[in-house]
């Protein structure tokens, strides 16, 4: 793997965050959310940007079904739109696809797509990809959702090979800056899932905890890269950190979420980081963007120093 981010290079630990505003589920958006827009996301980003995060991420869904708006929202804004907009408007983070349903297009388009990115935003972009989980959307795309895991493996093998400049003996131009294009993470926390991204990734991001928790899924990858790959090769691990707010808050932030400061927060997080994993996806509660770029920033000033010391 390469990676030019001034943040965080392969080999280094780093954190990100799961962008606001721009993909609304029921499960996870915050009440101001629903009427922010533009501005709101991008004071985020540069927010997380200036803190040094390792990564901002983007979802991905095309068009939720109508029975499934209730639990899912039907605000998600495009992938590489929206990675693009960011790409000229951040300095150092890295802008990640969390996860792009890879099945839904051709690999040469989505080659295209993220190197183009790629070039754009000056070697940033990591293509991280899923197989989907929506029936619905795909049958409303004419595809055939019983057969996604095999359409990803496929589409990944395509990708990589359009990101050498050719997709059987058509060029597919401009290229990455970087050999091999950007890297590529899987996403998913299913045996299958942690197997393709061990098999076909440059790294993992875990959705929700594997049944055998995240000991036995980077066990897991090891194994299989020694069966597929005679050894084991780099690949950044990611995992959930957890929910934070600094100080004691007068709200309610939920019962799981952890409160206070680096003394509260930094062990928790090098527990994670002890089991294997590179990257560290954070959560924090806030009632604004301001308050959450607020979060972000103090987590880049006072406690990473202390997780990575």
């Amino acid at each position: 793997m390469s990676d030019t981010n001034e943040g965080s290079t392969a080999g280094q630990v780093g954190w990100g965050i799961q962008l606001p505003i721009q993909s609304q589920s029921g499960i996870f958006v915050a009440p101001w959310e629903r009427q922010a827009g533009p501005a709101e996301l991008l004071a985020v980003a540069q927010a997380a940007d200036r803190a040094g995060a390792s990564y901002v991420a983007v979802c991905d869904h095309v068009a939720i079904p109508d029975e499934l708006v209730d639990s899912m929202g039907s605000v998600w804004y495009d992938t590489v739109a929206t990675i693009g907009w960011l790409a000229g408007l951040t300095q150092r983070t890295r802008l990640l696809s969390h996860v792009y349903v890879l099945p839904y297009r051709h690999p040469a388009v989505a080659a295209k797509a993220f190197a183009t990115l790629d070039l754009l935003s000056g070697g940033r972009t990591i293509l991280g990809v899923g197989a989907g989980h929506v029936e619905a959307e795909f049958e409303l795309l004419g595809l055939d959702f019983s057969t996604r895991g095999r359409a990803l493996d496929a589409a990944i093998a395509g990708v990589r090979q359009a990101f050498g400049g050719s997709f059987e003996g058509n060029a597919v131009e401009p290229r990455s800056p970087r050999p091999g294009g950007p890297p590529i993470w899987v996403g998913g926390s299913s045996k299958a899932a942690i197997r393709r991204a061990a098999r076909l990734g440059d790294g993992w991001l875990p959705q929700g905890q594997p049944e055998m928790g995240m000991r036995g899924a980077i066990e897991l990858i090891r194994d299989v890269q020694r069966e597929h790959h005679g050894a084991e090769r780099p690949i950044e691990i990611g995992i959930h950190g957890g929910i934070f707010h600094f100080g004691q808050p007068d709200w309610d932030v939920g019962e799981h979420c952890v409160t206070g400061g680096a003394a509260q927060m930094a062990p928790r997080l090098r527990k994670a980081l002890a089991l294997g994993a590179t990257q560290v996806q954070m959560r924090f509660v806030a009632r604004s963007d301001g308050e959450l770029a607020d979060q972000l920033e103090r987590f880049g000033a006072e406690v990473w120093p202390e997780v990575i010391a």
